[in-house]
């Protein structure tokens, strides 16, 4: 059944997406994989004792991969700062700069907001070490709200590890010259990776309702005028590789299964190694001298795979922490890939 979970949905706590790198009311970084979409569902509340009465904030986003690390999707708000209306704000992405999760990396976002007839802008990076994460973003609104001129402010936030499993995370941003009745925006959250599957979810408290570009940057009006107390929720990220419905529309194509010979590890020291983390060989493309050795390291909780493209043979399932060594005896170029995760995808190349 895992099997099944995991050939429906790309898990990329790194290049798609994943809770543990982001904070509740911050963009970041993340851009999804070239035909990869990414489904994130946002539900916050907040619960009326007298009488008994939940006042709902549904929001979601949808996010398509484009290649050179782009993508364009967009966020549907239900109960916008635009008078309460829903609003949709379209957006596109590039990353120029880095991978999420991984060092430093920059992503500009341009958008626009149907509700507010606002042309907006984020501009944010990221810095991660270790278990820590660090992100900040600076924005601008043409129109914020369908109110007044344009108007800018900023964010930052910290994302801290405990395990591989879980975070803690919280932010705040604010615009540059806030309004008497504005005050700043903040959130925070406990993110867990669930285990053996593709989702990361998270527990959150936040001021904030609308989590477009301009609405993230103050507490929320609507939540403003019913109490002065924040609200609850949780987010699940739900990420889907495209070429996984390709039986939905060639129900007649027959896959021809191939038995490939299995390869031996063997026990040579490597002269690189590849980690296997976030359903991704991490090192997309390497490159060694004939008689050298390169060692897979699985750092996933979940079993992979090397395969080689050409047929020639595959390696024994990998577990969690497990390893395998093949020696490459002759120059080439050898892809390979993952027999459980078709999607995941790498190059030696042998001089």
């Amino acid at each position: 059944m895992k099997r099944v979970l995991l050939a429906l949905c790309l898990a990329s706590p790194l290049s798609a997406q994943s809770l543990l790198y982001r904070t509740p009311d911050l963009g970041g970084t993340w851009v999804p994989d070239p035909a990869v979409v990414q489904f994130n569902f946002l539900h916050r509340f907040y619960y009326f004792s007298t009488p008994h009465q939940v006042q709902n904030f549904p929001m979601f986003t949808l996010a398509l991969g484009l290649p050179a690390n782009t993508a364009l999707g967009l966020r549907y708000v239900t109960r916008s700062d635009v008078n309460g209306n829903n609003t949709v704000e379209f957006f596109g992405r590039w990353r120029p700069l880095g991978r999420e999760g991984s060092g430093f990396s920059l992503s500009l976002t341009p958008a626009y907001n149907s509700a507010a007839s606002s042309f907006d802008g984020e501009v944010s990076g990221d810095w991660s070490g270790g278990p820590v994460t660090v992100s900040g973003s600076l924005r601008g609104a043409s129109h914020p709200f369908a109110q007044g001129a344009a108007r800018a402010g900023a964010g930052g936030g910290l994302v801290v590890r405990l395990t591989r499993y879980i975070a803690l995370s919280g932010d705040v941003a604010s615009f540059f010259n806030p309004g008497p009745a504005e005050k700043p925006a903040w959130g925070a959250a406990l993110s867990l990776v669930i285990p053996g599957s593709p989702h990361t979810f998270s527990i959150q408290v936040s001021n904030v309702g609308d989590n477009t570009i301009a609405g993230s940057n103050r507490r929320s009006q609507l939540l403003s005028a019913i109490t002065n107390k924040p609200l609850y929720g949780f987010e699940f990220t739900i990420p889907l590789h495209l070429s996984r419905f390709r039986p939905w529309f060639h129900p007649n194509e027959v896959s021809q299964v191939v038995p490939l010979r299995l390869i031996p590890s063997v026990a040579d020291a490597p002269a690189v190694e590849i980690r296997m983390t976030g359903i991704h060989y991490r090192a997309d493309t390497v490159t060694v001298n004939a008689g050298q050795s390169v060692r897979w390291v699985n750092a996933d909780p979940l079993v992979h795979t090397v395969a080689f493209d050409d047929g020639s043979g595959t390696s024994a399932e990998i577990p969690q922490n497990g390893t395998f060594t093949f020696k490459f005896d002759r120059p080439g170029t050898y892809p390979y890939h993952c027999t459980q995760h078709p999607f995941m995808k790498g190059v030696v190349i042998v001089k």
